[in-house]
C-alpha cells in the first residue's frame, strides 16, 4: 500500500513503493497534484521501493517539467533509487550522417581494407596448399576425395545440363542468320569459339561460385558461429590446412575438367542444330571446329578456369572466417560470398579477354 500528503511545498510519499502500488498511486497523483507548487518529494516514511517505483518517481520530475528533489531517503531506498534511476544514465547522441563524398570514402576504404585481407588469405592458402603436397599432416583422410566428389562429381549434371542449353540456344539464334547468306559452315566457328573461349569457362565459374562457393562459406560460417574453428585451434591445427586446402586442390583439379566437359557439350548442341537445322554433316561440322581452335586457346580456357576456382575458394573462405552474430551472420556471409565471387569472376574474365587481345 502506498499513499501520499502534501505539506506546503513537499510531496510526502509513504508505504511500499512497487509494481504492485505504483499503477494507482501515479494516476491518483497525475489528476490531484499540482506540481507547479511542489518543489521537492520527500521518501521519509516509505518503507521500501522497486524498480518500478523509482520509474514512477523519474516520470514524476519529468511530469513537473522541473528538477525535483529526492529527499529523506533511508539507506535501501537510497541504494535502489541509485541503481535505476535514469537520471544517471548518459543521454548517448545520434550518429553524424554521413556525406555524399563521406560515403564513396568509406566505401573505398572498405574494399581496399577487404582486398587486403583476401589477400593475405590467398597467399597463406596458396602456401598451406603447397606444403600439402609433400606433407599430409593436419588433414583428414580421404578429404581430397570427399571435396573433389562434392564440388566436381555431383556439379557435373548441372554443367551438363546449362552448357547443352547455352550451346544449342546460341547456335539456335545464331543459324537463323547464317542461313540467310549461305554461311551455314561459320555455325561451327562461332559456337567453337564461344564455348572455349568465353561461355565454357564462365559458364562453369558461375555455376560452382553458386553451388560450391556458397557451400564453402556457409560450412565455415557454420563453423565460426559454433566455435568449431577456435577447437581446432585448441587442437593445434590449422584452420585453413585442415578446412580449405582439401577444397583448393578439389576445385584446382574438378574445374578444368569441368571447363572441358562444358565445352564438349556446349559444342554438342551447337552440332544438333548444324545437323538437323543446316544440313551439314557431322565429319565437317567438327573439322571446322577444329580448324578454327588452336592449343592457344585451349590453354588460355584452362589458365582462366583455374585463377576462376581459386578466386571462389577465396572469396568463400574469407567471408566464412569474417563472419559474426548466429544463423542470420552466416546467411549474409553465404548471400555476399556469392555475389561478391560470380563479381570477380566476371571481371577477371573481362581482363583475360582484354589482354588476349592485346
Amino acid at each position: 500500500m502506498a499513499d501520499y500528503i502534501i505539506d506546503s511545498d513537499c510531496l510526502k510519499i509513504s508505504g511500499s513503493l512497487n509494481k504492485d502500488t505504483v499503477a494507482d498511486l501515479f494516476a491518483k497523483l497525475q489528476k490531484e497534484i499540482n506540481f507547479e507548487k511542489i518543489d521537492y518529494i520527500s521518501l521519509l516514511d516509505l518503507d521500501n521501493i522497486d524498480s518500478a517505483g523509482v520509474a514512477m518517481l523519474d516520470e514524476l520530475i519529468i511530469m513537473s517539467g522541473k528538477e525535483l528533489v529526492l529527499k529523506d531517503m533511508n539507506t535501501q531506498v537510497k541504494d535502489t533509487v541509485s541503481v535505476f534511476e535514469s537520471k544517471s544514465l548518459a543521454i548517448s547522441e545520434m550518429p553524424a550522417k554521413m556525406g555524399f563524398f563521406e560515403l564513396i570514402g568509406d566505401a573505398v576504404l572498405k574494399f581496399i581494407s577487404e582486398s587486403f585481407q583476401m589477400l593475405v588469405l590467398a597467399v597463406d592458402i596458396l602456401y598451406w596448399s603447397i606444403i600439402a603436397l609433400w606433407n599430409r599432416k593436419g588433414q583428414r583422410k580421404g578429404s581430397l576425395i570427399q571435396q573433389g566428389v562434392q564440388i566436381g562429381v555431383d556439379a557435373l549434371p548441372i554443367v551438363t545440363l546449362l552448357s547443352f542449353i547455352i550451346g544449342f540456344i546460341i547456335s539456335l539464334q545464331s543459324a537463323s542468320q547464317l542461313k540467310q547468306f549461305g554461311a551455314n559452315i561459320f555455325l561451327a566457328n562461332l559456337i567453337a569459339i564461344s564455348m572455349v573461349r568465353e561461355l565454357g569457362p564462365l559458364v562453369t565459374a558461375i555455376i560452382i561460385a553458386g553451388r560450391s562457393g556458397s557451400a564453402i562459406a556457409s560450412e565455415i560460417a557454420t563453423m565460426k558461429v559454433t566455435e568449431e574453428i577456435d577447437a581446432l585451434k585448441m587442437m593445434a591445427l590449422n584452420p585453413i590446412r585442415y578446412i580449405v586446402v582439401p577444397k583448393f586442390h578439389a576445385v584446382t583439379v574438378c574445374m578444368p575438367l569441368l571447363v572441358l566437359f562444358s565445352i564438349l557439350v556446349g559444342v554438342f548442341g551447337g552440332m544438333l542444330i548444324g545437323i538437323y537445322y543446316l544440313d551439314l554433316s557431322m565429319v565437317s561440322f567438327l573439322n571446322a571446329c577444329l580448324q578454327i581452335i588452336d592449343l592457344k586457346d585451349i590453354a588460355i580456357s584452362m589458365a582462366k578456369s583455374i585463377v576462376f576456382a581459386w578466386q571462389i575458394v577465396v572469396v568463400g573462405s574469407h567471408y566464412g572466417f569474417q563472419v559474426t552474430g548466429g544463423a542470420e551472420g552466416v546467411g549474409k556471409a553465404t548471400t555476399i560470398s556469392v555475389v561478391i565471387s560470380i563479381f570477380s569472376v566476371i571481371v577477371m574474365d573481362a581482363l583475360f579477354s582484354l589482354f588476349y587481345l592485346i
